[in-house]
């Protein structure tokens, strides 16, 4: 798993795959978000929690319909068919890479953006926090969608029909989070359902993806 890991983020950093565009979509698209509401100090960081969830949510879908296509248009998907590991741990393996090299970059910068929509000091830590636990989910839950896409013309476009309703819950929550935590309330509970989303995504989803992925290669 080690070595397939590497090997993912060498061939992403090399290539270039969504590792530069997504940060440049989440920076664009925050400061195009907020040059757009306005000059309202209340407005923005009343709704800063949700919009930066918003944006990063969409960065994170932005180069995930590459995550098996690659493998799969040179022959390297029936190689990790075949061979000694299991293919749900290609698939966990592909979203921890896809996570290290799009979410956590991400969740790092949101603190400095944050200060264009005049977080809370409290907001800039529960806003990271929160991207920081729920972005495995999303690339987890991206990974299941670009397993039913593989193959198909105008995939990006379909894997995004049919993410963008699982990803709901978690931003729901995420978003949710970062207010609370912004205003200084209690977070317990949305912070617990955003972990269980999180935990559930990561067990129960590389082996629907791997699934998937073996009846598209019959």
């Amino acid at each position: 798993m080690i070595a397939l890991l590497s090997r993912d983020l060498k061939l992403t950093i090399r290539a270039g795959g969504g590792f530069g565009f997504a940060i440049l979509f989440f920076f664009i698209v925050t400061l195009l978000l907020a040059f757009g509401i306005g000059p309202d100090i209340q407005l923005l960081r009343k709704i800063a929690p949700g919009a930066l969830w918003v944006c990063a949510l969409l960065a994170c879908l932005l180069s995930m319909d590459r995550l098996f296509a690659l493998d799969f248009e040179d022959g390297s998907l029936d190689l990790l068919l075949v061979a000694p590991i299991p293919l749900e741990v290609v698939v966990f393996a592909k979203s921890l890479a896809h996570w290290i090299t799009t979410g956590l970059p991400l969740a790092l910068i949101t603190p400095l953006l944050g200060i264009f929509w005049d977080l809370p000091e409290k907001g800039y830590f529960w806003v990271c926090f929160s991207l920081l636990v729920g972005t495995p989910a999303l690339s987890m839950i991206g990974a299941f969608g670009a397993a039913l896409t593989l193959g198909l013309r105008r995939g990006g476009l379909l894997l995004s029909v049919l993410v963008l309703p699982l990803y709901v819950p978690t931003l729901i929550f995420g978003a949710e989070v970062s207010r609370l935590g912004a205003e200084g309330l209690d977070l317990q509970t949305p912070f617990l359902l955003l972990i269980a989303l999180t935990l559930g995504a990561l067990s129960l989803l590389p082996f629907a993806a791997a699934a998937v992925l073996r009846i598209n290669l019959r």
